[in-house]
Parts: structure tokens; sequence; C-alpha cells
């Protein structure tokens, strides 16, 4: 009682989510995906004060779990307020796969929701810098955080992003499974911990975080990177949004299709 069957998990995204997703307007599916943006972006400002005031940044794993685990509070407004966010999106091609979609409407969706995140991360990175709350110590914290984001490589990036939206995917895929609010909560807390603690990339995250770190440094809080700037803002983002795909499209979503709905393809 109260969660659905791996089977019927992927009838529900393939002939269900999928299908709305994408029959959604351009103009509602921009708006709702600004949602997205700011709620994750809250998420990363309660992540950032919970990690200020510990070594979490240098490793100490009590603190990272601490992270994490208010970081899950964006997937939560996401799932049960609803919202659009592009990293779980990605599932749409179940939908697409199984022929409920098109390939025309699937690359619709994402490329309006990851516009519409970007936005909304970025008009919380402005209002959150208008604050004044970065100003010490949390601000110190956040652009500590960028930073260290900034200066991963290409390679380092696009594997932790994998690794990342397989679990954010995850996390949605599970809460489609569960048919209250508890078990929704439950299903987005414990994957998206455990991506934020073991230190893998977002990209819808990435994009509060490294520009309130820019934003930040800019002012003269803290010790920025020499990388912390725009140029090192698309040079996280690109192999992130690209492991980020690999990781939810191919490797739950594809794999899912071909493990239960396959056999039903129209």
């Amino acid at each position: 009682m109260g969660i659905k069957k791996p089977a019927e998990i992927a009838e529900v995204v393939a002939c269900s989510v999928g299908v709305a997703k994408c029959k959604l307007s351009a103009t509602k599916a921009f708006i709702l995906a600004i949602f997205a943006g700011v709620f994750i972006g809250f998420g990363a400002i309660l992540a950032t004060t919970v990690l200020t005031g510990t070594s979490a940044v240098t490793g100490l794993g009590i603190a990272k779990f601490m992270g994490g685990a208010v970081f899950s509070v964006g997937l939560m407004l996401v799932v049960i307020c609803g919202a659009e966010l592009f990293t779980g999106n990605n599932l749409i091609i179940n939908s697409t796969l199984s022929k409920e979609t098109s390939w025309a409407g699937l690359g619709k969706n994402w490329l309006i929701v990851y516009a519409g995140n970007f936005v909304g991360s970025i008009l919380l990175a402005v209002v959150y810098f208008g604050t004044g709350l970065g100003n010490g110590a949390i601000g110190e914290t956040a652009v500590s955080i960028a930073s260290t984001k900034v200066d991963l490589t290409w390679l380092e990036s696009f594997c932790r992003a994998i690794l990342c939206n397989a679990l954010v995917c995850l996390a949605v895929w599970m809460s489609v499974s569960a048919t209250n609010t508890t078990g929704k909560i439950f299903s987005c807390f414990f994957p998206i911990m455990a991506f934020v603690a073991s230190g893998f990339e977002h990209s819808i995250a990435n994009m509060y975080f490294i520009p309130i770190g820019i934003f930040l440094a800019a002012a003269g809080v803290g010790s920025p990177s020499a990388n912390l700037n725009w140029g090192g803002f698309v040079n996280n983002i690109i192999p992130v949004t690209i492991g980020n795909i690999v990781g939810g499209a191919l490797f739950i979503g594809v794999l899912y299709w071909y493990v239960y709905s396959r056999n039903n393809n129209k």
C-alpha cells in the first residue's frame, strides 16, 4: 500500500508525466521553470548557511551530510509544489522512446526549462546578494563553494554530474511511486542528500552557487579562485549539463525504458 511497483512507475512516467510536461505551453513551462530555479536556489542558500562555520568544504563528513540534508528541500518544493526542473525532466526521454511524445517536444521542453531554470537561479542570486546576508561568514562559504566548482577539470565536472543526475532522477522516479506527501518527501530526501554529501555536480544548483560566488567575490567577500568569473561559470556548466543528461536521460531514463517499457512500445 502507498507505493507503485517499478513497472507501474515506468508507465506513469511514460504515459502521464512526460506527456503532461510536453503539453505545457511555452509560457507555462518557462514560468514553472523559473520557480524550479528559485526552489533549488533556496536549497543552496540553506546548505551554504548550514555549512558555514564547519569544515565541510575541506571534507568533514557529518557537515556534508547536514548540507545535503537541508539542500533536499529544493527538490521537495519542485515535486510537491509543482515546477519544471531540467535535470528531473531528463526522464521525459522515457516517454519519447515509448512514442508518447516526440523528439521535437522533448527538445523544446528541455530548452525552455533549462532557460527558465537559469533565469530563476540568477534572479534568486541577485535578490540574495541584495539582502546583505552574504557579507560575512556565509558569504565566505559561498565564495569557497563556488571557487571549488570552477576549479574542477572538465572530466571531474562531467563524471560528478553523471552520478548527480542519476540520483536526482531516481529521486523523481521514487516520488512517482509515492501516493502521499510524506512518501514524496522521503523519496526526495535520501537521493538528494546523497548527491550533495558525496560532492557531485548539479547544473541547476550551479546556476545559483557560482553566480552568487561571483557577485560576492566582486564585492570583496572571501578569497576567490582566479577562475571564479563568468568564463569559469561556462567552463563548469557545459560539462556538468552534459553529464547530467548522460546520468539522468541515458543511465536512468533509457535503461529503465528498456527494462520496463520497450516491449510495450507502440
